[in-house]
């Protein structure tokens, strides 16, 4: 054992460096040194502990860390950037599920020797179990959607949020149940676990794939709550304060996302948005069509373009087109054409998921641009190319107050003097409305698989 004013102030410094990691990770440029430091905090956390506690032998403990050890260094080198999200999911959910362990094991071990737990610490223990449960099983669904395991469309039925109300309260009534009674029952502790955990299942089923990011956010916070329950339930100082990290961050960046999408959260979790998919077709009654245009005609405009904007979406992360798009930028640059990255906040399928392919691909930090900065840069723009993108480039988000989408905040890519867009087909986006952008005089369509069009782009402009 190590003198407790040393483990106190080990843990401070891991906790300060949780949360100088935490800061840097605000910037793409400094995140991966962000990184290093919440690892160095994590590795104290981890030491210290190790000499502090001895709750089961080293042998077991070694033996989980090198199980652990080789599923991660497995995962790291063998799972695709463009699965970045669906294994953000899977981690959210180990996370949920370790706090659901941790309290469950408190729970059954006060149970059956008898000891009288102090009300924080049971509240502390329920909570610890009933979030983790939700987290766990929600993303595993989250995951699932993710993989195209099971539907990435919303999954309704009438009466459930019903069904989903009346389980929050049984499971609540369970815990007050459990906190008020002084006999040793199982039952009820068994009953909260299985509840709880249907109920993460009935909660992330209606959210649809494009409000993943979202939902990956918001169950990154839950874990990270539920880490803050378990350092209560345990006295871990260092867990708490880096459980309430997690959890408030995640609540912060799940408001952000809402906001760029002009949504609220409770619209996202409970409005099932995007269950149709039934496309205004008020474009084609007007009499207007969209515009092709060959891989030969995109390069020429490309190859001549002197400021071109490249606004990612899912399209581009589906057909892992990012090395594509950067030799495709780097043509470009090298006969003289300035080549920028417009990102719009809830583009792809995690938070950052644009960002994480483009850094994959090596495209330059100082080449991304955020909403709000590469929004005038559109004006001037001689090509904006539009690869995978829908709903964050849609003017009816502008223009039209019958839209599901108006007040969205877009990125202005119809500012641009000539718009070329890469699709597969004219399928509506999330929103399951048309795209005026695709009937914009300026606009030419591109149809095909984004990585094959735009590695036939490379060759072309590399002919000229």
């Amino acid at each position: 054992m190590i003198p407790h004013a040393v483990v106190e102030l080990s843990y401070l410094l891991a906790a300060v460096l949780f949360i100088l990691g935490l800061k840097r990770l605000s910037s793409p440029a400094t995140a991966r040194g962000g990184n290093r430091l919440s690892s160095v905090g994590m590795l104290i956390a981890i030491v210290v502990t190790l000499f502090d506690r001895q709750i089961v032998s080293y042998q077991v403990i070694i033996a989980g860390m090198v199980v652990g050890t080789a599923v991660g260094l497995w995962m790291a080198r063998t799972v695709k950037m463009t699965a970045m999200p669906q294994m953000v999911a899977l981690l959210n959910g180990f996370g949920g599920g370790a706090s659901l362990l941790v309290g469950g094991a408190e729970f059954l071990r006060a149970e059956l020797v008898g000891d009288v737990v102090p009300m924080f610490n049971g509240v502390a223990i329920q909570l610890a179990i009933l979030i983790g449960a939700v987290t766990f099983s929600g993303s595993m669904i989250a995951f699932a959607k993710l993989q195209e395991l099971m539907t990435g469309k919303p999954i309704t039925f009438p009466g459930l949020q019903a069904t989903n109300a009346l389980m929050f309260v049984t499971v609540v009534a369970l815990s007050a149940y459990q906190l008020a009674t002084t006999e040793a029952l199982l039952w009820p502790f068994y009953a909260l676990v299985a509840i709880a955990l249907v109920l993460g299942v009935m909660l992330v089923i209606p959210i649809g794939g494009a409000d993943m990011p979202v939902v990956i956010s918001l169950l990154n916070s839950y874990s990270g709550i539920a880490a803050a329950m378990t350092g209560f339930v345990i006295d871990n100082h260092v867990l708490t304060i880096s459980g309430a990290l997690v959890g408030s961050s995640g609540i912060i960046l799940s408001q952000i996302m809402c906001k760029a999408m002009n949504r609220s959260l409770t619209n996202v979790l409970f409005g099932a948005f995007g269950a149709t998919t039934t496309a205004v077709s008020a474009r084609t009654a007007e009499g207007l069509t969209v515009r092709s245009i060959s891989a030969e005609d995109a390069a020429v405009q490309l190859a001549y373009a002197r400021t071109l904007i490249i606004v990612p979406g899912y399209g581009m992360a589906v057909a892992q087109a990012q090395h594509a798009v950067r030799e495709l930028a780097e043509q470009v640059e090298k006969r003289g054409g300035e080549v920028k990255y417009a990102i719009h906040p809830v583009a792809g399928r995690m938070p950052g998921h644009m960002n994480v392919l483009l850094a994959e691909s090596n495209v330059p930090y100082d080449k991304l641009y955020d909403m709000e900065d590469i929004n005038p840069e559109f004006d001037r723009a001689d090509v904006a190319l539009v690869i995978g993108a829908n709903d964050v480039v849609n003017p009816a988000a502008r223009t039209d107050p019958g839209s599901p989408i108006y007040g969205m905040p877009i990125l202005n890519a119809d500012h641009a003097k000539s718009i070329i867009v890469l699709k597969r087909s004219m399928n509506p986006g999330f929103a399951g409305i048309e795209n005026d952008l695709f009937y914009n005089p300026k606009t030419s369509m591109l149809f095909g698989d984004a990585k094959a069009s735009i590695t036939k782009l490379v060759s072309e402009v590399k002919a000229l």
